[in-house]
């Protein structure tokens, strides 16, 4: 195939399921002869704040910082710090970028939000006017495997959290389509920690299998009826 792919992965633990999860897709894609690039960002140390430090040199308004016009213009002049041109690198290349995380409070660990917020920038990832179905990176597929601590019932509509839906707006529409990705279904492993080990195994295993045929999927409609109904 030759495709490459970018697993943005925020667990702390490698033996954990997202470790688990994260493995498996790298032995998965690596078989079909994918390229995989994963970005640990807990290895990494990654700095999820977005700062003055991200700019290199002068910034074009010391007197009142603007980060969002700061990052803008370091960008055009290749002014950003080398850990966030090293991960915009990665994205250009990738065909798909897969986000391994487990959900907290609604959303991702803040390494991943970090990420989001210091990568994304305007210029690279969007413009204005660019952005949604014209954002910069609408030749690309991402996708989110995530792991919750509740149970697939409590994240149904009729169930105390709401459906799981609710909650990927933000980072499913809000971010990555924003962007211009076409976003794949997402990946949900529900409350492996109190799932039994044949469970978690089958959890991965169906993982895998859809990993098999990734790159015959359609994305899903990005528009609110896919997440809040009609």
């Amino acid at each position: 195939l030759g495709k490459k792919v970018l697993i943005v992965y925020a667990h702390q633990e490698p033996r954990s399921f997202n470790g688990s999860l994260k493995k498996v897709a790298v032995d998965e894609l690596s078989a079909q002869g994918c390229t995989v690039t994963v970005s640990d960002l807990y290895a990494m140390d990654f700095e999820p704040r977005a700062t003055r430090k991200d700019i290199t040199g002068a910034v074009s308004n010391p007197k009142s910082f603007n980060y969002g016009v700061e990052a803008y213009e370091a960008f055009k002049k290749g002014a950003l710090t080398s850990d966030i041109i090293d991960e915009q690198k990665k994205v250009l290349e990738a065909d798909l970028v897969i986000f391994q995380f487990p959900v907290y409070w609604f959303s991702m660990p803040a390494i991943l939000k970090g990420w989001m917020d210091r990568v994304l920038c305007q210029g690279f990832a969007f413009d204005i006017p660019g952005f949604y179905d014209a954002g910069f990176l609408k030749n690309k597929l991402a996708l989110v495997s995530l792991t919750t601590g509740s149970t697939s019932e409590m994240y149904m509509k009729t169930g105390v959290s709401g459906d799981y839906r609710y909650f990927l707006w933000p980072l499913q529409h809000g971010t990555l389509h924003f962007c211009g990705f076409k976003v794949l279904a997402p990946q949900i492993s529900f409350a492996p920690e109190i799932a039994s080990e044949e469970e978690r195994k089958a959890m991965v295993a169906s993982w895998a299998q859809r990993l098999k045929t990734i790159w015959e999927e359609e994305p899903i409609d990005c528009t609110p009826p896919w997440y809040f109904g009609q």
